[in-house]
Parts: structure tokens; sequence; C-alpha cells
């Protein structure tokens, strides 16, 4: 019984540390080792770019949408190539009637059918060979588009996504969110993925396809992380231009990010399980080591320290000896220094807070989806417009 229990501890967080950490070292060394460098290709001349369609999906975004399609008309462009194209999903404030008045080139009043429903129509209108999706409260730099078509000038490229910055207001340094910190660590393993093979998730802010590779997905299945696989699948690469920049407003609380990743993650259960993402058929080897060790264990984690906890409990408890009270007392101070998280503003304490409530999520996110499925249509998050 004993062998048991340590060999399933030390498993457990021999996962959890490869999904944590591992994995990011061993890419690093990679791409060390096979001289692999990032974003290859130069900026497309003027006279070769393409037609880009930006498509925004908005329900009641009438607070920003203005700001949002001015910022797409600015992009370093030629006006004649760009369209802006708004998507109204179910709007029923002044969305559509601000887009119009912003400029929009065409904008969409659509049923109330979800974001993913929106994108698909606005798709079928656009007049782009490319088509790039951002949220209405997402800020581009004005070089992010001529950034990501240029992506495209590999034949091989079917997905790029850009850089996005989360932006922390006054709120966000008050509610002690600490999202910037994991997303820098996020976009560097992405970087070292896109260099290596593909990348295995994009961000809702920033990305673009070519309308001939363009998927469609179940509206339950969001971009960020069905597109990428399945451009993989068929024959594509998805790749991350970290010169294509773009800023989004933070989650102001710890708590609204909690709220905000369960959501997401009642989303990504389903692409998970029978979305496809499992299968490895149409993966090279290494990109399903990357699928595995950056998705299937980082989504599973909630549970491996679960069973790491219970098994440390019961080797402390059969007197397995003084290593495991150690690692027992390590695995509490973490859990206590989230609980003083919620009270003491310290940084170690909040990150700490941090960790456990978004470790958290994917289980909270399972249990939702589990319980009472999950709905194509969205809100926006607490304090992000």
């Amino acid at each position: 019984m004993r062998t048991a229990l340590e060999v399933t501890f030390w498993v457990c967080w021999g996962l959890i540390a490869w999904t944590q950490l591992g994995y990011a070292m061993a890419l690093a060394l990679a791409a060390r080792l096979l001289g692999r460098r990032g974003e290859p290709v130069s900026p497309l001349p003027q006279e070769d770019l393409p037609q880009l369609s930006v498509i925004v999906a908005a329900h009641d975004e009438e607070p920003v949408i203005e700001a949002k399609v001015a910022n797409a008309l600015a992009l370093e462009y030629p006006r004649e190539r760009l369209e802006v194209i708004v998507a109204c999903d179910g709007c029923a404030d002044g969305t559509a009637a601000r887009a119009r008045a912003a400029g929009a080139d065409l904008v969409l009043e659509l049923p109330r059918g979800g974001k993913i429903r929106a994108q698909d129509a606005a798709v079928q209108r656009a007049r782009g060979e490319i088509v790039a999706f951002s949220d209405a409260n997402a800020l581009w730099e004005p070089s992010a588009g001529r950034a990501l078509v240029t992506a495209f000038a590999d034949p091989r490229v079917g997905y790029a996504c850009g850089q996005v910055r989360f932006v922390q207001s006054a709120a966000g340094a008050e509610g002690g969110n600490q999202e910037g910190v994991y997303w820098r660590y996020e976009l560097a393993v992405r970087s070292l993925e896109s260099r290596l093979s593909s990348v295995t998730a994009g961000n809702g802010a920033i990305y673009a396809t070519t309308r001939d590779s363009y998927v469609v997905v179940d509206p339950i299945m969001g971009h960020d992380l069905s597109l990428p696989f399945n451009m993989v699948k068929r024959g594509m690469r998805a790749i991350y231009v970290p010169s294509a920049r773009a800023t989004e407003k933070m989650v102001p609380s710890l708590a609204g990010e909690f709220a905000r990743k369960r959501r997401m993650m009642s989303h990504t259960w389903p692409i998970l399980l029978r979305g496809g993402m499992l299968s490895p058929r149409g993966y090279p080897p290494g990109y399903a080591v990357m699928i595995f060790s950056h998705r299937v264990l980082r989504y599973c984690t909630p549970g491996l320290h679960a069973i790491a906890l219970a098994a440390n409990i019961a080797l402390v408890a059969i007197g397995a000896g003084p290593l495991y009270v150690v690692t027992l007392a390590l695995q509490l101070a973490l859990l206590a220094a989230a609980l003083l998280g919620g009270a003491l503003r310290a940084r170690p304490l909040l990150i700490a807070r941090y960790y456990v409530l978004t470790t958290a999520s994917p289980a909270a996110g399972l249990w939702d989806w589990l319980r009472h499925g999950t709905k194509a249509s969205w809100e926006a998050a607490e304090g992000t417009r």
C-alpha cells in the first residue's frame, strides 16, 4: 500500500511540475538546439497586401464599440483593402447605431446565437482574403493588421494570433488580479511552440485566418482553443505573431478572474472531450506532445493536486517518514497563503491565491458543463469595459 501511495504521489507531482515548468524548459532547450527563431518573414510591401476584413462580434457593446471601430479604421493598412465588420449578436442597446456612426463598413444585426455564430455570419459576408477577429474592448496597435497579414505570406500558415497585453486599472490593482504575471509566461511558451511547430491555443483579442481555411465549429466551442489544433489537423500551421499587438482591460478582481476562467473552461471541456482535441489523428508527433503537455495536463491539474494531497495525507497517516510531513506542510501552506490572500494584499499571497483559484477553475468549469451544459451566448466579464 505504501509503495502505491508513494508512486501515486510522485507521479502526480511530476506531471504538475512538467506542465507548469518542465514543458516550457524543454521547449526552450529544443528551440535553442534546433536554432529555431520567431517571425522569419519580413513585412509585406503595401502593394502586395491582400484584402483584410476585421470582424468584431459584439453583444451590447454600446460603451466601447465606437472606439473599437475607430481603432480598426486607424490601422496602417490601405483603406481600399480594409473592411470593418461589426456583427451584433442580439444587441438590445445602441451598438449597431454607434458602429454605423463610427464608420463600420458593414453592421450585421443578428438574433442572439452566440459569438461563434455571429463570427460565422460575418465571414460569409466578408470580402477579405484574410479574416481577422477582435473583441470589442481590445485595441490594436496601428501596425497590428499588417503584421498579422504578413504571417500568411507563408502558404503553410492557416491561423495567426497576436500578442495581447492586459492593462490593469486602478481598480485592478486594488483587486489583486495577477493575470498579467501568468499571461507573460503563457506568451513566452506560445512563442516557443510557434517556433518549433504550432501554438496549442490563441486568444480572442487579435487573431486571423485565411478566408478559405476558416473552420466552422460548434457554437459553444470558442475559436481560441478549437482553431489552432484544427488547422494542424488540416496540414497547416497555427502561429504566434508577437509584433501584432493589442491591449485589453484586465478583470479587476481575483474573484472576477476566477469567474471568467470558470466560464471559459465550461467551453473548453466540450472541445477537449468531444471536439477532436484528444484525437491524435492528424497531429505530427511533436504537436501531440505539446497538446498533451500544455492543454490536457494543464486542465487535469486540479485532479492531480487533489490526488497528490490525498496520497500525502495517507502517507503521513501510515507514518511513511518525515519527507511526507514536509510535503504535506508545503501543500497546506499554499492553501493557507491563498486564503490569506483574500484579506492581505501581499504579492506572494496574491500569487498563491491566483494560482489556487485559476487551478480550480477547470474543475469548476467541468462541473458547470456536466451539470447544466454550456450556453453559446456570453456576457462581458466584470470591469473589462
